[in-house]
């Protein structure tokens, strides 16, 4: 049986990868869930899955879960903030964590986990693109596996032959193209809710929103140069609105490998709690006569700026990247609250990333500083309503 521990819970993958425990018949125990205010939810995970230990974001909630239990009879630890999620990913018991905790929010715990030789199910793309690098490295270093959840990279994970990686020319990534990749209206009149009226995949609200401004492509290219070792440039976005093929790697000789599913991302969770192992799952069987045709499209860079912030972020490297992320995260999260419009997200981010004086010491210090100064930076933007 695998133990693990789930960062995130209560958000799309968390509550998915819980699905997939469920299915997979013992195979894999909780012994840690970290929600963040979602205590009703958390009360329910409890009851069923029955971990060591939870956290929460709040102290004051700590209080409240601990008397909880009490009444219930229920023996769990109970942390918060920070440092819960650090206590959570360094468990003894448990052999991986799922790392599904939205934005930079979950840096510190990756790393905590990869430092206490905890493999990584890699569900926040976020953490990979602010310090992926470093990352990489320490995990290299101690020998801790980091498996992709996102739909994409596992495909490619799936298509790359470790002793053939030297001989990939070039990754494809595959995006649906979000709500508006066909919209000729303006996309400044854009509203919360057709932003998060996703054609394909039902994700959470910030990646819903990224997904429509199409920077959740930009900020996956860069998580696939991390974590395949590819150079940026050798990732290239294909638009395929089907989400049949789910990504392809193209080798030195012309072969090109691609991995196909139906839609359902409980296919990368299972192999990322499962790998190396494959068992059956409950998604239905890939039908390539009933779907008809499989359609790809080159990403329009004008019409999508945060893609062409993204691959310039990637490619100035050191703190550049974390610097790009957070001013994204603020400006997704003004754009929800109703302060800014729709195409200002990437007005303001490429303000943020222009205005940054790049640091060059690769510490998690250092980009955890970057990160600061762009919040700032980007949040007094919105205040004075540039």
């Amino acid at each position: 049986m695998k133990r693990i521990t789930i960062l995130g819970s209560s958000g799309s993958i968390g509550t998915q990868t819980l699905d997939a425990i469920s299915l997979l018949k013992g195979m894999v125990k909780v012994d840690g869930l970290a929600v963040g205010k979602n205590i009703k939810l958390l009360k329910h995970q409890i009851k069923k899955f029955k971990p060591k230990a939870v956290s929460v974001s709040s102290a004051l909630e700590v209080v409240k879960l601990k008397k909880w239990c009490k009444t219930n009879n229920i023996n769990v630890k109970v942390y918060s903030g920070r440092e819960g999620l650090i206590k959570l990913a360094t468990i003894s018991s448990i052999s991986l964590v799922v790392a599904a905790v939205v934005g930079a929010a979950g840096l510190d715990s990756t790393i905590a986990a990869i430092r206490a030789k905890k493999d990584i199910a890699i569900a926040n793309k976020e953490t990979l693109v602010m310090a992926g690098d470093y990352i990489m490295k320490l995990a290299s270093k101690l020998n801790v596996k980091v498996l992709p959840v996102d739909s994409e990279h596992s495909a490619i994970f799936q298509c790359c032959n470790v002793w053939e990686k030297s001989k990939i020319k070039k990754i494809i990534l595959t995006a649906s193209g979000g709500p508006f990749y066909k919209y000729v209206g303006d996309l400044s009149k854009i509203t919360v809710s057709q932003a998060l009226n996703h054609p394909t995949w039902k994700m959470g609200k910030k990646i819903t929103v990224d997904s429509a401004t199409l920077m959740n492509k930009g900020l996956e290219a860069i998580e696939a140069s991390v974590l395949f070792g590819i150079p940026i440039e050798k990732v290239e976005i294909v638009i395929h609105p089907q989400s049949i093929v789910h990504s392809m790697v193209e080798y030195l000789d012309g072969s090109v490998i691609a991995q196909l599913s139906n839609p359902d991302m409980t296919l990368p969770i299972q192999y990322a709690l499962t790998y190396p192992e494959r068992i059956c799952s409950k998604i239905k069987s890939l039908n390539l006569c009933e779907i008809g045709k499989l359609e790809f499209y080159k990403p329009d860079f004008g019409k999508f700026p945060c893609l062409s912030l993204a691959y310039f972020s990637a490619k100035k490297g050191y703190t550049m990247p974390a610097v790009m992320n957070a001013a994204n995260e603020v400006c997704v999260d003004a754009f929800l609250s109703g302060n800014i419009k729709f195409t200002d997200i990437a007005k303001i981010v490429k303000k943020a990333i222009v205005s940054h004086k790049i640091l060059k010491n690769k510490s998690v210090d250092t980009f955890i500083k970057a990160d600061a100064w762009s919040r700032d930076y980007v949040s007094n933007l919105i205040k004075k309503g540039i």
